[in-house]
C-alpha cells in the first residue's frame, strides 16, 4: 500500500512540473505578434540585435495570416535589444531593428511597414 501511495505522489508531482516547466523558461523578452499587414506571413524571424544573421523562424510550419496573432516566446537569455524579420509568402520581407522587448508585450506589424508596439 506504501509503495501505491509513494507512486501516486510521485506521479502527481512529476505532472505539477511539467505543466509549470513552460513557464519557468519563458523569458521577459517574450511578445506578442499582430499580423495587420494585409498578407500572410510565412516566416518570422527575431535575432538579437547584435547578431549579423536572422535566427530560426519562430513560426515553424504556421502562417500568421492577416488579422491573427502569435505568442513569441523565448528562453530567459538577458538579451534586451532584438530584431525582427517578417517574410511573405512571395519571400519579400519587412524588418525592424532594435526592438527593446523587455519594455514590449505586443508588436501590431502594419501594411505600410510599420509597427505598433505596447
Amino acid at each position: 500500500m506504501q509503495k501505491i501511495k509513494s507512486f501516486k505522489v510521485f506521479f502527481l508531482a512529476a505532472l505539477f512540473v511539467m505543466a509549470f516547466a513552460s513557464v519557468a523558461f519563458a523569458g521577459a523578452q517574450d511578445f506578442v505578434l499582430v499580423n495587420n499587414t494585409g498578407h500572410p506571413i510565412y516566416y518570422v524571424n527575431v535575432s538579437p540585435a547584435s547578431s549579423d544573421n536572422w535566427q530560426n523562424d519562430v513560426l515553424g510550419s504556421q502562417i500568421l495570416g492577416h488579422g491573427q496573432y502569435v505568442t513569441v516566446m523565448f528562453p530567459t537569455n538577458g538579451v534586451q535589444y532584438w530584431d525582427l524579420q517578417a517574410v511573405f509568402e512571395d519571400n519579400s520581407s519587412l524588418a525592424w531593428y532594435n526592438i527593446d522587448l523587455l519594455s514590449v508585450a505586443q508588436i501590431t506589424l502594419n501594411g505600410d511597414g510599420t509597427a505598433s508596439f505596447q
